[in-house]
């Protein structure tokens, strides 16, 4: 274990994604019983994910899978990765964790999103456009006060005198909005490293204290993935950098495929491109090897916590590598610990 990972806590975010073959149910199901494995190893926290008309993504309700991860474990923070406010009333999205909170107090979090539907169409079944996104800092205070005092007379009973940690996914100017509104910040390497630190520095240095936060909290997002070899660990990556070039070339996520027959793929030049393109920045490799990039990442970031996502075709090395992981940094103590299920 490494002297900086010690001080660094470490969640994971699962999008209950459907690989070949699986029905939705059974990727959801999958979703609860990974919470329980979480909590057994030792993570801080488990969330959940919204996309809506995604054959390779079963989770479209995080409120309601959260609640069934909440109740499937004791103590694990549960939340979302995260609801996606241009696609909901803020009366409503207060409400929903309203009743969360008070069914589960003191382990709900509350993660927000700007993004919208991933096509027109989608968009259009939503009810909202791209537009609305432009409107998010409005909807973010509407949302905020009715867990304070309420708005304009309305009250988002049972949220009103409640305090769910509120968290705001951002890449590039979102780190701005999450400054002024004193929220945590969760935060990817999208359009690379340096640019994330950038705006994590300008969070930082721009920072407000309010109601929400008393100071700057940092959780870095990105996919971690162990495995015996280097080699084998790279393999575990293809199933999602083909989904990833497949939605990007198709309009649709497909679901997950194992990595020989991603292998043997006749790619376009375009596909190739996207690929190998979605196969970098990922933390992998053997313990030790996961181990230094890890190292490198906190220093560089200063992270206060990692939010892992990882998805790749087989199921059970994923799980493998989640809890090699806990053990790595320091989470699970013991191989005792490990679960039956997690084999």
């Amino acid at each position: 274990m490494t002297s900086a990972l010690p001080t660094v806590r470490f969640s994971i975010l699962d999008r209950s994604r459907v690989r070949r073959e699986q029905t939705h149910s059974a990727a959801l199901r999958d979703t609860v019983e990974f919470a329980r494995l979480a909590e057994e190893w030792g993570y801080h926290r488990f969330w959940v994910s919204e996309h809506h008309s995604v054959p390779g993504v079963a989770g479209s309700a995080p409120t309601v899978l959260a609640a069934a991860a909440a109740a499937a474990t004791t103590h694990i923070r549960i939340g979302t990765g995260g609801v996606m406010l241009p696609n909901h009333q803020p009366l409503i999205v207060a409400e929903q964790f309203g009743v969360l909170e008070s069914l589960y107090p003191g382990r709900i979090d509350m993660g927000l999103g700007r993004s919208v539907g991933f096509t027109d169409g989608v968009r259009r079944a939503l009810g909202h456009d791209k537009r609305d996104a432009e409107d998010f800092d409005a909807q973010l205070t509407e949302l905020l006060d009715y867990f304070d005092h309420g708005r304009n007379g309305v009250h988002g009973w049972p949220a009103e005198g409640l305090r769910v940690p509120a968290f705001l996914l951002a890449t590039g100017s979102g780190a701005d909005r999450a400054a002024a509104f004193g929220l945590p910040l969760v935060i990817a390497a999208v359009g690379g490293e340096d640019r994330m630190v950038e705006a994590i520095e300008r969070y930082r240095a721009g920072f407000q204290v309010t109601a929400w936060g008393a100071e700057p909290y940092v959780v870095v997002s990105g996919s971690v993935v162990i495995a015996d070899t280097t080699e084998q660990a790279h393999r575990l990556l293809l199933p999602e950098a083909w989904s990833n070039a497949y939605s990007r070339t198709r309009g649709e996520f497909p679901t997950l495929i194992p990595p020989a027959e991603i292998e043997a793929l006749d790619m376009t030049d375009r596909e190739r491109r996207i690929f190998e393109e979605s196969l970098l920045g990922h933390i992998h490799g053997t313990e030790d090897e996961v181990a230094d990039q890890l190292e490198h990442l906190v220093t560089r970031t200063g992270a206060d916590e990692i939010l892992v996502h990882t998805s790749t075709y087989d199921r059970a090395a994923r799980l493998e590598s989640h809890r090699r992981l806990a053990r790595l940094t320091g989470l699970l103590a013991s191989d005792a610990n490990r679960s039956k299920a997690a084999v």
